[in-house]
């Protein structure tokens, strides 16, 4: 094996994000397998590389992941610089370890380039911190799906034992989440977000409680979207309910 295969973060979409070594590294692709969200930009940096999309959407065909791997070892044997890029962090919800097993049983050189993880995105396009001193100590990343023949995901447990929780391809179980955390005693007026397409220009904000999630989901467009949960939000929450302020006005005059 002559090749290196790169596992790197693509960050939550706006090419800008990318750290400086994935730059770098794409610039001397052979070859980029990528995943469906990649912004077009971020792959335009791999000038000239092949690109292959190998990505999966919820509830769409996608490439089977034993095939994934089998075409990043061919192509290591053929090329100096593959590249596997991911959305977000390839170690959160990326099936990254399913690829690395693969390379390193075929003795493929590989490195992990990380990303910026679509709940840091989230969280700056909020304006409200994950973690506050005397609120917030305790954070988790989880998602509900769980793929065919996965032994059973209680995501569930998680989210209630933590201060803030950010669910990952979530928006799409509204319903089953609501019912299941108010079910086991989450309060209904727990503070919500939901953040569509964080970092690109079409992002959008909801913010609700528990109880509305169903609605707040309905509301969104069909991109990426995270749940995020906890009184860390509140804050913000009561800020929408509110009449919009003179320096709110100029506030938002500003960031148009």
């Amino acid at each position: 094996m002559s090749g290196r295969v790169y596992l790197i973060g693509a960050g939550p979409g706006a090419p800008d994000l990318l750290t400086l070594r994935a730059v770098g590294i794409l610039r001397r692709a052979d070859v980029v397998f990528h995943d469906a969200l990649v912004h077009t930009e971020t792959l335009a940096l791999a000038a000239g590389a092949e690109k292959i999309p190998v990505g999966k959407r919820s509830g769409r065909r996608s490439t089977a992941q034993k095939f994934i791997n089998k075409r990043l070892i061919d192509a290591a044997r053929r090329h100096a610089v593959v590249v596997r890029l991911k959305g977000g962090d390839p170690m959160l919800f990326g099936r990254a370890q399913e690829e690395i097993d693969a390379l390193r049983r075929a003795g493929v050189d590989f490195e992990i380039v990380p990303g910026v993880t679509a709940a840091s995105a989230a969280a700056a396009e909020l304006g409200v911190s994950l973690t506050r001193r005397g609120l917030s100590r305790h954070v988790v990343f989880v998602t509900p799906r769980a793929a065919e023949g996965e032994r059973g995901n209680d995501w569930a447990t998680s989210v209630l034992a933590a201060d803030t929780a950010v669910l990952y391809m979530g928006a799409g179980l509204a319903d089953a989440i609501s019912t299941e955390l108010i079910g086991r005693g989450k309060p209904a007026d727990t503070p919500i977000a939901l953040v569509e397409n964080a970092s690109l220009p079409g992002r959008r904000v909801l913010f609700g409680t528990l109880t509305e999630l169903p609605a707040l989901a309905q509301a969104t467009k069909g991109g990426p979207t995270l749940v995020l949960f906890g009184e860390v939000l509140r804050s913000a929450l009561e800020l929408q309910h509110r009449p919009a302020s003179a320096e709110d006005i100029e506030d938002l005059l500003k960031r148009a």
